[in-house]
């Protein structure tokens, strides 16, 4: 050691720095600041280059590195910018667990939700984005159990019903939350289950279908009915229905055809829609169910049945 090397006292340290004594006793009992040397007295100095460590190692310490961390660093056996890399994809994981948790409270709060309603919720945004994809998957396959999957457009509807994006946002929107706790309620119910078998086992039918009505035609001519308050069994309702179902055809025809609406008009399946297009960010559609549902009224009502 120099003659001329300044040397510190720990208290010396904690003044020039700002640290409690306690702290920088720590550090130095931990290895990170070990003393130059010692006093006649015994007690611990430190020169230049060990105020510089204690520098770094404060710097360290409040960037959120833990005390393994620094003494690697200051081992060379890891670079700052390797440990920096693995507290940052820690910090950003905490990050979206937090603003989770804020979009979950946001939603208890608004809704006033029941006590089983917060559990659920709570339960959800635990769930990896694996487990929440595995209830999704579940329910599909349970749909599908038994189905030939190389048949039928009702099989692409359901597959297309595993399309759900279970990775959350990294800050959901409470509306997204809602989403996802009503899709679970939704998908565990047996009587939904079965109704969606119900069309898919449908859609597998060899029979020929029916005529389809025009999509569009029936939003526009049922869709405004339906909401207006036109009976279907009314003269203006018939009115109605030729704008969309050929005049011509005959009773059997529009039972047939009836039948076919009322198997894949469901107000639950479109609400499944719905709730999907939340969670994955898709702009809202219009509902359309309640005017199918109409015309399949208004065609039994001309049929006579």
């Amino acid at each position: 050691m120099s003659e001329g090397t300044e040397l510190f006292t720990i208290g010396q340290l904690a003044r020039r720095t700002g640290l409690a004594v306690r702290t920088i006793r720590f550090w130095s009992d931990s290895g990170l600041v070990p003393p130059t040397g010692r006093s006649a007295g015994g007690y611990r100095l430190y020169d230049a280059r060990a105020v510089a460590r204690l520098d770094l190692v404060r710097t360290l310490r409040e960037l959120g590195f833990g005390l393994e961390a620094v003494e690697e660093i200051l081992c060379r056996a890891t670079t700052v910018a390797q440990v920096a890399e693995t507290h940052v994809a820690a910090l950003e994981a905490e990050i979206r667990t937090l603003r989770l948790r804020r979009a979950v409270l946001s939603t208890v709060a608004r809704r006033g939700s029941t006590i089983e309603e917060a559990s659920l919720m709570h339960r959800l945004a635990r769930l990896s984005a694996r487990e929440r994809q595995q209830i999704i998957d579940d329910f599909v396959d349970g749909v599908l159990a038994g189905v030939d999957l190389q048949e039928g457009p009702a099989v692409g509807i359901a597959n297309g019903m595993r399309q759900v994006n279970a990775e959350l946002p990294d800050d959901p929107s409470p509306e997204q939350v809602d989403a996802w706790m009503e899709l679970a309620e939704l998908v565990e119910d047996e009587d939904f289950q079965r109704r969606v078998r119900q069309m898919v086992v449908a859609g597998q039918g060899t029979d020929t279908p029916a005529r389809q009505p025009d999509h569009l035609a029936v939003i526009e001519h049922a869709g405004r009915a339906q909401a207006e308050g036109v009976a279907p069994d009314s003269a203006e309702g018939r009115a109605v229905l030729d704008l969309i179902v050929a005049p011509e055809a005959s009773a059997e025809e529009r039972v047939r055809l009836a039948e076919q609406v009322e198997t894949f008009s469901d107000l639950r399946v479109e609400r499944y829609w719905q709730l999907v297009g939340v969670i994955n960010g898709r702009p809202p559609f219009p509902p359309a169910v309640a005017a199918f549902l109409w015309l399949a009224a208004a065609l039994r009502a001309s049929a006579g049945a």
